[in-house]
């Protein structure tokens, strides 16, 4: 197995650009890791997570590994909404591993060092990472862009879906326009 971790935005426009860059970076591992079947673990937050989640679980022989932030009740309180929480728990009953890290958030760490801590599990458990993201800096400890400079620091594999985020301080997607779901390999070894 090839152990993938996914990171990226939650508010996600032309999903099915997305879908299609998805689905060829996980061939592009699946390739350059041997043909191996993989292993996608995902903390199954809304977009980008689930998105991957759906489609590594059409691959035959993939598996899902939930990493959870926090223990299971505590995380599930950030989906407000009842659909949500409803996908994200029909996605762990279809995971064959689940991880739920310590709740740090009550010792004045907060929920952020939380999602950091969720997101070094990704970088210290997996042999690629698997970013949905617009290509900007870190806006924050623990968000995609931090997560990808740290895999960039360790050399770690990139495969990077382009993607548009949100508009700040708002919910309404934004689109990459022709680069939305192109793939970008980073460091990635050659085929074996």
């Amino acid at each position: 197995m090839v152990s993938v971790g996914v990171t990226g935005h939650r508010v996600l426009a032309e999903v099915e650009k997305l879908e299609t860059g998805v689905d060829a970076a996980l061939a592009e591992v699946e390739r350059r890791f041997g043909g191996r079947p993989i292993t996608l673990v995902s903390a199954l937050a809304e977009g980008a997570d689930r998105l991957a989640a759906e489609r590594v679980l059409r691959r035959p022989g993939a598996r899902l590994e939930a990493v959870l932030p926090l223990p299971r009740a505590e995380y599930e309180r950030d989906f407000q909404e009842p659909a949500s929480l409803a996908a994200c728990r029909a996605l762990l009953a279809r995971a064959g591993r689940i991880v739920e890290l310590p709740d740090t958030s009550g010792d004045g760490a907060g929920r952020v060092e939380a999602y950091l801590a969720g997101g070094q599990y990704l970088l210290d458990h997996c042999d690629v990472i698997l970013a949905v993201w617009d290509g900007q800096g870190a806006q924050g400890r623990g968000g995609t862009g931090h997560i990808v400079g740290l895999a960039r620091e360790t050399g770690r594999p990139v495969a990077w879906v382009h993607a548009g985020n949100r508009r700040p301080g708002t919910m309404t997607p934004t689109s990459l326009g022709e680069d939305q779901g192109r793939v970008t390999y980073e460091s990635f070894p050659e085929p074996t």
